[in-house]
Parts: structure tokens; sequence; C-alpha cells
């Protein structure tokens, strides 16, 4: 570690520490000759003075570590991280929101303007007042989430086999309603609009969804629980059923569940989950309170928030009994019930002033008892019969796939087949070829020959030349590469070849053979 003591950087800089600093016997010695020379009132009060100034001079800094101290500044709060909405642009929705809040022009509208006219557009002009900041990085969320779309349209291309099809993107990207597909490069007020319409839309759809969702969920999990039981003989179906039985039975055996957004149920909550006494119970604190992001106002995940306590009073992730997916179906119906009695001008936020007057209402102080799930069965015995034929023909349809596949299979492997057989016979084609080739390419043997004697010769394929064809059965072809031998021919048969166009054979042997002699007159 670096000695930074004041003595050290003196003599670094040249100076010794104590040319700087007088020493505090020598200060007090002075001050006391001083004293005995002036003895007036008014000299020893200024000496008095002189002696504090030199004894404040004397204090030695003291080194400090820098990085021990800490940071005494109040550190600004982090806003808390959105919730995801479920939609499918829901970054780009968060991220365009988020920016436009930057602007105190934009924000300051937003908060002043009900959802009414949001949702007729008046809200999206305001962009024109935006700061060229926070325009320039529009712009460019924009652009990347135009590029997400292509790549997500492109993967999808090449999951379907289409990767040498053309992909023409700005057609595609005509489902996406949320943005201009137009106009990829720049965020106008048109971008703000649609996105706006968009999201409206589409969580308004997206907890039918949900519960649609559920419904299936519910109805498979009793088809596959009736298809168990097929295969099971009496006893074992009897045993079962009775499981099933005292499961439900185990799941209904709960506490009382209040109802959502009451008196009741909010004072439970500032007991359990605030620590508070219920008779302290007072609805503006308890808004704060429980407002995690500060904005003034209760959104769906909020309020979701405050029924928690309720939902564990039915499920336990520990018990077999409990299925996790229908306590979210039941946290979803509990929200939806306080939006509607409380959610006034139907903008999917509860204000403080909107909870205020619900707190004042009868359904709030003195409230119906709350049904839940199992008290309401999800879907009907029409709706399971209808999803029950549904899966039947989906069965059939994979059925029919599955034999087309195989026929598809089994021809394949049939052109493989012919492939392969074309193959090895493109291939012998092939050698045969070379081997023509290579037997044109080397001439014949040559011979010598006496007399009238014609030696065998063996390898010549073609004894006569192109164009003349055997005429009786004394010129047919001898088998393949092989020649008949030659008889011997009377005299002037050699004048006989040249005047029918035949070739005339030399009359000698190549390099290293004898010469053959024949007897005329042996076979």
């Amino acid at each position: 570690m670096v000695d930074a003591s004041p003595s050290r950087v003196g003599h670094i800089r040249g100076f010794s520490a104590h040319s700087l600093f007088v020493s505090a016997d020598s200060v007090f010695s002075v001050a006391v000759m001083f004293f005995q020379m002036c003895r007036s009132r008014t000299a020893l009060t200024s000496w008095l003075i002189l002696l504090v100034q030199l004894l404040c001079l004397e204090a030695v800094p003291i080194s400090m570590d820098k990085t021990k101290i800490e940071d005494t500044e109040p550190k600004a709060e982090e806003a808390p991280a959105s919730v995801d909405t479920g939609l499918h642009y829901d970054r780009y929705l968060r991220e365009v929101i988020d920016f436009l809040e930057k602007d105190q022009h934009f924000r300051e509208k937003l908060h002043n303007t009900d959802m009414e006219d949001i949702k007729q557009g008046k809200l999206a002009k305001e962009l024109d007042f935006v700061s060229h900041h926070v325009r320039t990085k529009l712009d460019e969320l924009k652009r990347q989430e135009v590029s997400r779309l292509r790549t997500l349209i492109k993967a999808k291309q090449d999951l379907e086999g289409g990767n040498d099809i053309a992909v023409d993107h700005q057609a595609l990207l005509k489902q996406f309603e949320y943005l201009n597909h137009m106009n990829p490069h720049t965020f106008e007020v048109e971008d703000l609009d649609r996105l706006i319409r968009s999201a409206t839309n589409d969580l308004e759809n997206f907890d039918k969804e949900r519960h649609e969702e559920f419904k299936k969920y519910e109805m498979l999990k009793e088809h596959d629980r009736q298809e168990h039981l097929k295969t099971l003989d009496e006893e074992e179906r009897k045993k079962e059923e009775e499981h099933y039985d005292e499961m439900k039975k185990k799941h209904a055996d709960h506490p009382k569940v209040n109802h959502p957004g009451s008196q009741n149920q909010l004072k439970e909550v500032w007991e359990e989950a605030d620590g508070l006494d219920p008779e302290d119970f007072d609805p503006k604190t308890f808004f704060k309170l429980h407002d995690s992001n500060g904005d003034g106002y209760f959104d769906e995940q909020e309020l979701e928030a405050l029924f928690t306590k309720e939902l564990e009073k039915i499920y336990d992730p520990t018990n077999e009994e409990d299925d996790m997916v229908e306590m979210e179906e039941e946290r979803l119906r509990m929200r939806e019930h306080v939006m509607n009695e409380v959610d006034s001008n139907k903008d999917r936020l509860v204000s403080l002033d909107e909870f205020l007057v619900a707190t004042k209402k009868k359904e709030f102080l003195e409230p119906d008892s709350w049904e839940t799930l199992e008290q309401n069965q999800a879907y009907t015995d029409e709706e399971m019969r209808e999803f029950e034929e549904h899966l039947v023909q989906q069965e059939e349809d994979l059925n029919q796939k599955a034999v087309d596949l195989q026929k598809q299979r089994q021809e394949l492997e049939k052109q493989q087949e012919q492939l392969n057989a074309q193959k090895v016979e493109l291939q012998q084609a092939v050698e045969h070829m070379e081997r023509l080739k290579t037997l044109k390419v080397e001439p014949p043997p040559e011979v010598h020959i006496e007399g009238n004697a014609i030696p065998e010769v063996h390898g010549y394929e073609n004894a006569l030349p192109p164009g003349h064809g055997a005429t009786s059965k004394e010129h047919q072809s001898p088998p393949q590469g092989q020649l008949e031998p030659l008889q011997a021919h009377p005299e002037g048969a050699d004048q006989n070849q040249g005047q029918h166009g035949l070739p005339q054979i030399q009359h000698h042997l190549p390099p290293g053979h004898q010469e053959i002699h024949r007897d005329p007159n042996s076979p």
C-alpha cells in the first residue's frame, strides 16, 4: 500500500513537512511570551484568537481510503420491471412505452387522457411533439422489430420446407397489424396508433383465449382419465374411481374464501401480508402500499397479487389433489371480477379514485359468497361430447397421414432400388467402354509370314474393315476377343484380297517371334 502521509507527500514535492507546519509547542511558547508582554485586556483577547488560529493550522490532514467511504447520497429507486403482457410483441410494446414516457410532454398527455380518447387515436397525434432524441430511438426500435419479424417468417418458411421458395416479406408482414409494414424505417403517428389499437384489442381477447385454453386442458384431462379407466379391470377401475372422489373431497375441504376485492379480503391482506392491525384499515393507505410501481394505478398484475392469500387457502403445490393450472385460472377469474366491479372507464386499470369509490359500495362492505372452480365446472356435457368427437377425428386424420407416409416411404424405397440398379448398369457400361477404348488404342501384333502359311492371330476383333459385313457362314464374326484362324490361300490370294478391298497382311513377325513354317498339305 502506498504511504500517503503528509510527511511523505512533502518530501516528494521537495519540501519538509516541518517547513509547512509549526509545532504546537512553538506556538504555545510564542503565545505565553506575548501574554507576559501584553497585560492589557485587548491584547490578551487578540492573542488568544491568534493562538486558536495557529492551533487550527497545526491540524495535519488525515489520509483516508476513499474506497471504504460509503456514498451517502440517496440513490434513486429503480422502477420495477414491467410485467409481461403475454402478447407476442410484448417487448416491443413495453420499449416504445418506456421511451415515450421519458418525454415530459407525452407523459403528461398520457396521464391526462382517458381510455376512449386513446382508443380513438387522439394520443397518437401527440407523437409529433416528442423530442428528436426519443423519435430517433423509436425509429431504431421499429427497425429492430421488423428485422425480428422477418427472421421469424424465414424460420417458419424453413421449417415448412420452403428453402428454395422466394419469401415475400411485405405480403407476410401484413398479418402483423401493430406496425406499418409499408414504412419499415421510421416510427410515425400511424405506428403508434396501430400499436395502441392492436394492444388494446389483443389484451381484451387475451383473457378469452386463456379461458378457452383452460377449458381444453380440463376436457383433455377428463378424457385421459376415462381412457385410462378403460384399460383397467373391474376391481382396479373401482379403486381408481374411489381415489378420484376422495381427492375431489379433499380439495374442496378448505377455509372459506373471501369475495375478491371485498373489505374482508383486503383486510386479510392488510393484516397477514402488511402486518398491520385490521382495525386501522385505511383504503387510501392500502392502495399506496400495493401500488408497486407508484404510478397511481392498480394494473392487472398488481391486482392479481392481492389474491395470493386467498388462493393459498385452496391450492398447495405439494398436494396431489391441487392443480396449479387451476389455481392460475382461479386467479384470472378473481381479477376479472374485480375489474368489472371497479374499473368504471374500462381502461384495464384501477385508479385511486375508482378504488375509493368502490370501497363505499354495498358489494365491498357486504359481499356475496365466492364460488370457486370446483363449484363451477369449466365445460358443459355438450362441449365435452364435441371435444371427444374432435379428438376422434384428429386420430383418424393422424392414422391416415401415417398410412400415406408409409406408402410414400415404400415408393421412395422402390425408387431408390431402381436408381441403384441404374447406377450399377451405368457403371458396368462405363467399364465396358473403358475396355473397348483400351483395346482400340493398342495396335494388333505384327506377324511375318513365309510362303503361303498364315498364322493364327488372337486379340484382333474385326477381320473385315468397316462396311463389309459377313455374307455367309464362312464370314461370320468369331467370338469377341478372338479371330477365326486364317487359312492359307492359293496362289493369287493376296491379289484377290486387294481386288476385293480386303486388307493385306504383312508377311513379317514382330520382334522376338520365330517364323512359322507350315506344310501346305497339312490340315
